[in-house]
């Protein structure tokens, strides 16, 4: 799997629309507040063009994307945190992920209510960082008694984590949410053990109407992206509603439909390949006669780490890696082709995985 990503926003905003789009799947989505209770997940293949041109030269019996998992929580509204609305409990489906989406509805429809009353992105952001930092907070506090425990025996190890649960708690008091914040590495070793939802990657989801995917931004819009900048992050501009209609399509119908919107790649698939840009992910391929198959790794990841992805053994008992760049791979017509043209290259432990590789792990444990 690629990796795994919460979407959260207010009610009505689009967030199950979305969703639906992604994965083609049955969230509820309807005009009124609080219609996802229970949490959705699903699983979104990542649909890398290379991957399906590697496999028309190859002619493997089968293709596998790698995966992106989506969890869709109940919209959350002002006060989740103290238990209005659906709560924050829901929060908690999203503390395991290891990205945060969040959807802000950038489009006037007087025929879909905002549960705020109005469309403004500024302060619909502001609500949903104030409830994700208290969760935070509440996880922190409870931390924070039990390590002050600790600290009446003298236990060095309890005291060091009591200065760095003050700290995190000082930061989210001053409106900070913690991935903007600065820690030392081993401070930021034991934080992740906590699972702070305010310490994940964010990406922005501009809703916009169907009918200004392809106009100048909004004001609307400009508000969202200015938010996005100052969080050092990006947004994603996508219609839920034409997301929606792509995704009932099949794959000819959906060329041609792209076609007609001027599009040339749906906002699901930017959706996607941002959240990897977000993570720091790259996509490595293999291919066979059986098989051809996408895997994803960290950028910087080692030949060894990344046969690791396939099976613990491969990593364990690495020897080397022939590697082909996508291009090359292309460019001569696959495997053989390349390696003829002398572009096959034999890899050690050290190489580190570049994105588009082509890789075949040698082993022996």
């Amino acid at each position: 799997m690629g990796f795994n990503c919460g979407i959260v926003g207010l009610p009505n905003v689009g967030k199950s629309t979305i969703f639906n789009a992604l994965t083609r799947g049955k969230a509820q989505a309807a005009n009124y507040p609080f219609c996802t209770i229970d949490p959705n997940v699903g699983i979104v293949p990542v649909a890398d063009p290379r991957l399906k041109k590697i496999y028309e030269i190859c002619h493997s019996e089968k293709l596998q994307m790698t995966t992106v998992e989506i969890v869709d929580i109940a919209g959350l509204v002002k006060g989740a945190a103290q238990g209005e609305g659906l709560g924050n409990q829901f929060l908690t489906h999203i503390a395991n992920t290891d990205a945060i989406i969040m959807v802000v509805r950038v489009f006037e429809d007087k025929d879909v209510t905002h549960v705020m009353g109005g469309v403004d992105p500024a302060r619909d952001v502001e609500i949903i960082h104030t409830e994700l930092a208290l969760k935070d907070l509440e996880v922190l506090l409870k931390q924070k008694d039990r390590f002050t425990k600790g600290t009446r025996s003298g236990d060095k190890v309890a005291i060091k984590n009591l200065e760095i649960l003050d700290h995190a708690i000082t930061e989210l008091n001053a409106g900070k949410a913690l991935r903007q914040v600065e820690f030392t590495p081993d401070e930021l070793v034991f934080l992740k053990t906590l699972n702070l939802i305010t310490a994940k990657p964010i990406l922005y989801v501009g809703n916009v109407g169907e009918n200004e995917i392809n106009k100048p931004d909004s004001e609307a819009l400009k508000v969202l992206k200015g938010i996005a900048a100052r969080d050092k992050t990006s947004v994603v501009v996508i219609s839920g509603k034409i997301e929606e209609e792509i995704s009932q399509l099949e794959e000819a119908e959906r060329a041609e439909f792209l076609k007609e919107l001027g599009m040339s790649e749906t906002g699901l698939d930017r959706l996607v390949f941002a959240g990897y840009n977000l993570l720091g992910l790259i996509t490595f391929f293999t291919s066979g006669p059986t098989e051809n198959r996408a895997w994803t790794v960290e950028k910087g990841s080692t030949a060894p780490q990344a046969a690791g992805k396939i099976h613990s053994d491969f990593e364990r008992g690495f020897i080397r890696a022939e590697v082909i760049a996508y291009e090359d791979f292309v460019k001569y017509n696959g495997e053989l082709g390349a390696k003829n043209a002398g572009k096959l290259r034999l890899e050690g432990k050290e190489y580190i995985v570049a994105d588009g590789d082509i890789m075949h792990f040698r082993f022996n444990v």
